[in-house]
């Protein structure tokens, strides 16, 4: 049995609202064991003997079956989550700023988003790790930065989510 952490794409944001007691529902439906989530913002503790695709598509296929929206869940085994959050290039906690992963499942939207490197403003930090983006900006102003204004674009809908650093590690603790 192996535990994943899955990170729901656009839950509680953008119209689709779910509580989370009920995506756990869905999820143990579905025939996963030992279900928990955390935050309300769609991050999911679950054990599953089946291997990395297997869940994210069984996930993605319980969400749209139970609330009827276009589901995407990018799906890890927490030790890989665990080397992405120990690998984060940046100082962890700096006052007026916010410390990000984007997890990328395309190997051509993850070089997309490398590139936005050469293009960020002079507060921005983005850097690329295997599979995922980081960075960091200041706190005010998220969404005007390089990256924010890129991954609002539907084309990155299936292949990426993005966490703060801190929900990374809520995630495993």
């Amino acid at each position: 049995m192996t535990r994943y952490a899955g990170f729901l794409r656009g839950v509680n944001v953008g119209g689709v609202n779910l509580k989370m007691a009920e995506v756990a529902k869905a999820f143990e439906d579905a025939g996963f064991t030992n279900v928990k989530t955390i935050l309300a913002s769609g991050n999911v503790l679950l054990d599953s003997r089946s291997g990395v695709a297997a869940v994210r598509k069984k996930a993605e296929k319980a969400l749209r079956d139970a609330f009827g929206y276009d589901a995407w869940v990018l799906a890890y085994d927490l030790k890989t989550v665990q080397q992405i959050s120990e690998k984060f290039p940046f100082e962890r906690e700096v006052d007026g700023y916010h410390s990000y992963v984007t997890f990328v499942t395309d190997s051509h939207v993850l070089d997309e988003l490398a590139a936005l490197g050469d293009d960020a403003g002079p507060d921005e930090k983005i850097a690329r790790g295997e599979g995922v983006i980081y960075w960091q900006v200041p706190s005010k102003g998220t969404l005007d930065t390089t990256i924010g204004k890129t991954m609002g674009k539907k084309r990155y809908k299936s292949s990426t989510t993005t966490r703060n650093l801190r929900t990374v590690e809520k995630v495993l603790r």
